[in-house]
């Protein structure tokens, strides 16, 4: 079961408490601004605007560990967003996902839903956890599956009320 107990930036720098998440369903992404899957940013915002009435959410959590991808500041982040995507759903500050450093966030996650043949590691920028309403399942989906290809899963736990 996925604890809420975090307090993180957003990119604006206002601290966010995921406790205020409290009862919806979230897909938790780790972005980045530099990739091959940028553009599911495109994606992800329309699955929000078509879920967001149900109790759905997107987390966009950019991070620098693949390639480089998200090497400029929060500001940057942002600015790259307002100019090229129209993202109205939460992006924070920066984080790490693997490694020592990994955010407990993502330690967490990547716990409760291992990738293909158990390994935890994220493998790339853009995978996706999909995080039930109270929090006892988590689903989590490769960097190639786009957003369209996880609407299905997403319309299915949101009608779980």
């Amino acid at each position: 079961m996925l604890k809420m107990d975090y307090k993180l930036p957003l990119l604006s720098g206002e601290m966010k408490n995921l406790r205020d998440y409290d009862g919806k369903v979230l897909l938790i992404v780790n972005t980045a601004s530099r990739c091959g899957f940028t553009p599911q940013y495109e994606g992800l915002e329309e699955l929000y605007r078509q879920f967001k009435d149900e109790g759905f959410e997107v987390l966009g959590f950019p991070c620098n560990q693949f390639g480089e991808q998200e090497p400029g500041t929060e500001k940057d982040i942002e600015d790259f967003l307002s100019c090229n995507y129209t993202v109205t759903f939460p992006v924070f500050a920066k984080v790490e996902v693997n490694g020592e450093d990994a955010h407990p966030l993502f330690k967490e996650l990547k716990e409760l839903a291992p990738g293909t043949m158990g390994t935890k590691a994220i493998k790339w920028n853009f995978t996706k956890f999909l995080v039930s309403r109270d929090r006892k399942r988590t689903v989590r989906f490769a960097s190639a599956k786009t957003p369209d290809g996880i609407r299905g899963y997403v319309a299915e736990e949101v009608m779980k009320k």
